[in-house]
């Protein structure tokens, strides 16, 4: 039986929630700027994840693994954003920015042991 991986399914449910915040931008606020921004990066978070699950090397694999992060952080700065710009409340905001961080914390957790294990082989 194959174990569950945690940062593939997190993102992923990350990924189903910014197209939802997406929708609600588009359809209710009637914003179209940040919301494709948050929708690019919000939802590549997950597709880099999950395209290191097939990673050809340890730095293949890192690299994958590092534009996540990268994606993760530009994530959070436009959820800072529409909340600031009251896009979005003060609660949608600390729900969905305490996974963001959550996957952030993974990642780095994950890129970090790669890294070590990587030079430890050398």
């Amino acid at each position: 039986m194959k174990k569950e991986n945690v940062i593939v399914n997190k993102s992923y449910k990350f990924a189903v929630r910014i197209i939802k915040l997406y929708k609600y931008l588009v359809d209710d606020k009637k914003e179209y700027v940040i919301s494709k921004q948050i929708l690019r990066s919000g939802t590549s978070i997950g597709a880099n994840i999950n395209e290191a699950q097939s990673a050809e090397s340890n730095s293949d694999f890192i690299h994958k693994f590092s534009i996540s992060a990268k994606e993760i952080r530009e994530t959070a700065y436009w959820l800072n954003l529409l909340k600031d710009t009251l896009f979005i409340d003060e609660k949608s905001f600390n729900s969905i920015k305490k996974d963001c961080d959550e996957i952030l914390k993974i990642i780095n957790s994950i890129l970090l042991t790669t890294r070590e294990n990587k030079i430890g082989k050398q």
